[in-house]
């Protein structure tokens, strides 16, 4: 029953990817040439899709990454693939009745190639917008009686270290993070994508350990922190990389205010805000990390002055963005509930497609004023 729902979703995709291959084909049958070719690129990026995912760990970092760029990619040109197919497919219907097409051949030919075109265009913004970070900016000023000092943290939220998201872009996150001169870095959860071993191959922690803040670097595990070795391992590794977890505890920070850090929400056992809160002093701000954003209300109830979220990707692409706003009160950006301010990133790096369609890769940097 655990992976129930995940069997469902793939063999939904495979339905629909098996769609697109004969809409695909009889799309093209009037043009051979592209017709085969169609055939061939969809066939071995559906191959490469399984291969990147199963086998990664055994392949070499640049095979594995180029074999998950071609797959990850023939998972979104599927899904919108679909999609545009299955409107031709209304059309046609449509036509059938009202006869407004008069060469039902050409156009499904003519229709097929543009669809394929304007799909790989938007697919090029969307990588362009992926590998373009922007910077985010936003002030929070405390509610406590204010001490008239401030932090400058620069906020970050699912890296996804692993084959895809290799040592030399991490270089350049690192080296973005540093451009801003920040006081703190705070990582809000899924720093790692699923496996350790990719990310140790590469000596990530060297990357990680230049990182430059005088208050240091705090954070937080998310759900993918538990898909691969997890425990011990994952720990480990943030200590090699000078990251100091915060998981159900709280640090005080020059004995002016408080990080809070929570346990993932995949933790069915982890300890309550106020449980976390217990033994600290209720006059300091208190900033909190918790990666996955549900019940928001309980950081309010709880005198948070900032919590910092991610998770959500903002949907990563379209149209799984509007799904997130469905299932999240804040699935991105900024929110306030009473004098609790929250922000829900939409991530750094990216699960999966290297492709940011109706999001962007960010980077937020906080001015906090107490």
């Amino acid at each position: 029953m655990k992976y129930l729902f995940f069997i469902v979703i793939l063999l939904l995709w495979l339905l629909l990817v098996a769609y697109t291959f004969i809409r695909g084909n009889q799309a093209f049958l009037s043009v051979p040439a592209v017709r085969w070719v169609y055939l061939a690129l969809m066939t071995i990026s559906f191959l490469s899709f399984f291969a990147g995912f199963f086998l990664n760990e055994f392949l070499s970092p640049m095979l594995g990454k180029t074999i998950s760029f071609i797959g990850y990619s023939f998972l979104i040109l599927s899904i919108y693939l679909f999609f545009s197919f299955l409107m031709i497919d209304i059309v046609r219907l449509l036509n059938h009745f009202l006869h407004f097409i008069p060469d039902e051949a050409k156009f499904r030919t003519w229709s097929g190639i543009f669809i394929f075109g304007a799909i790989i265009g938007v697919m090029i913004i969307g990588n362009v917008r992926f590998n373009n970070p922007k910077v985010v900016n936003i002030d929070i000023q405390s509610s406590r009686p204010t001490q008239n000092k401030e932090v400058k943290i620069v906020a970050l939220s699912d890296i996804h270290l692993g084959t895809s998201i290799d040592k030399k872009r991490l270089k350049k996150y690192v080296d973005l993070v540093n451009s801003q001169h920040p006081d703190m870095v705070l990582i809000g959860g899924d720093l790692i994508d699923r496996s350790l071993k990719p990310v140790i191959a590469q000596k990530m922690d060297e990357e990680l350990r230049q990182l430059r803040a005088p208050f240091g670097v705090f954070a937080v595990e998310g759900n993918h922190e538990h898909f691969g070795e997890g425990g011990k391992a994952v720990t480990d590794f943030f200590e090699q990389s000078n990251i100091t977890l915060i998981q159900d505890s709280t640090i005080l920070i020059n004995d002016e205010f408080y990080l809070v850090g929570r346990e993932d929400h995949i933790n069915s056992k982890r300890l309550s805000i106020n449980q976390i809160l217990n033994s600290t002093d209720p006059s300091k701000p208190r900033i909190l990390l918790d990666h996955q954003p549900y019940n928001l209300s309980e950081a309010e109830q709880n005198d948070i002055d900032f919590q910092f979220s991610g998770h959500t990707h903002k949907g990563q692409f379209f149209p799984i963005n509007l799904v997130v706003n469905m299932i999240f009160e804040q699935g991105y950006g900024y929110l306030q509930k009473g004098d609790t301010h929250y922000y829900v990133s939409s991530g750094l790096g990216i699960w999966g497609p290297q492709y940011r369609i109706g999001s962007q890769s960010e980077v937020v940097v906080v001015r906090f004023r107490y």
